[in-house]
């Protein structure tokens, strides 16, 4: 099979794990056992040593202009070091700002103002990218519709990680489908994150016919997406996206007072470490009330990465495939806002049936 050329913008804590993971498992082979965080060793054919880094955007002067296999672990970075990487080749470009930079994250985000932004679409194109993982901050609306467009404007298929509405909004995904481009979005799940736990433990309750009656999803962390996220007016995509990845579990949608989920408060001693405090409670048998309470502790970054990694190479199957739009079956079991929402064990099923080719999207 032929190498997965990849770019990333945002060279944050998320790439930072998926750059040490492709270092990591470079000798992985067809032969070999599965890899933890992978759906499969060979995904459609590719295995992650066939992942190669081709371009990277970022606006942090500390990570602008260096090779990415440093600028990964540069500040404000602060997620574990599992692997050393190797040195790519390729240097950080800066990109524009526009609103990728909340007003809590100032202080931590350092931009130099003589580093001119690059031509991010001519940038795609001389380096070949195939494809291009979105890990802007939350709340950058305008930073990822412009990288949208970038690289629809480049023949660049698009893996957006965060909760702003381009795979799951009409419109994009029939632009993404003119262009015979592929698209897996919105808002990536976790391998076993808080929202993942979540949506199984609320379908456990509805299947058992347990009544769920009131629900809460609270995290802290200590990452530059927590402190990001302060910033209340740029969560309104992120709150619809987790709560809407939840509430598409029950048979009939609960009442918004009832559901609460969303981060609760930065912890800067966390550093890349996420907790989530979980409750549900509902009412069985007899009227008798149940309750559950679950406290989910991951290294925030590393438990997304092997999703991306898996999420990059049906992207790569849709490139081969001549797919364009949007990969409802993918995105529907990699992320937490998809085109259109299904349970996971059926999403599962869908994904699969996708990667042998026996359905379309």
């Amino acid at each position: 099979m032929s190498q997965i050329k990849l770019a990333f913008v945002g060279v944050g804590n998320c790439c930072s794990s998926l750059v040490q993971g492709l270092n990591y498992y470079a000798k992985v082979d067809g032969n070999s056992p599965r890899v933890p965080g992978l759906m499969h060793n060979v995904l459609g054919g590719y295995r992650i040593s066939d992942i190669k880094v081709v371009a990277a955007f970022d606006v942090d002067k500390r990570k602008v202009g260096r090779d990415v296999a440093e600028a990964v672990f540069a500040e404000p970075n602060c997620t574990v070091k599992f692997s050393d990487a190797a040195k790519t080749g390729v240097i950080v470009k800066k990109g524009p700002v526009l609103d990728g930079i909340a007003e809590t994250t100032r202080e931590k985000f350092l931009v130099d103002p003589n580093q001119k932004p690059c031509n991010v679409k001519k940038t795609l194109e001389e380096s070949g990218a195939e494809i291009l993982v979105n890990y802007l901050p939350v709340g950058s609306e305008e930073a990822v519709r412009f990288y949208a467009n970038e690289a629809l404007d480049a023949g660049v298929a698009l893996v957006n990680c965060m909760p702003v509405f381009i795979a799951s909004d009409p419109i994009w995904a029939k632009r993404f489908e003119e262009r015979k481009l592929p698209i897996i979005g919105d808002d990536i799940k976790s391998q076993v994150g808080a929202t993942i736990v979540h949506r199984v433990l609320s379908r456990l309750f509805v299947e058992r016919g347990v009544t769920v009656e009131q629900t809460y999803q609270l995290n802290v962390g200590g990452n530059t997406d927590f402190l990001n996220m302060l910033e209340r007016n740029r969560l309104k995509s992120k709150k619809i996206s987790k709560t809407e990845a939840v509430q598409s579990q029950f048979p009939t949608r609960m009442e918004d007072e009832n559901i609460h989920i969303g981060p609760s408060d930065y912890v800067p001693w966390l550093k890349d470490k996420k907790i989530c405090f979980l409750r549900i409670q509902g009412r069985k048998f007899g009227d008798v009330p149940i309750n559950i309470e679950v406290r989910l502790d991951v290294e925030d970054s590393p438990n997304s990465a092997g999703i991306v990694v898996d999420a990059v190479r049906c992207a790569k199957l849709g490139l081969d495939r001549g797919i364009g739009g949007a990969l409802v079956s993918p995105s529907s079991y990699f992320m937490k806002h998809p085109p259109v929402q299904f349970t996971d064990e059926e999403a599962r099923v869908r994904v699969e049936e996708f990667i042998t080719g026996t359905r379309e999207k």
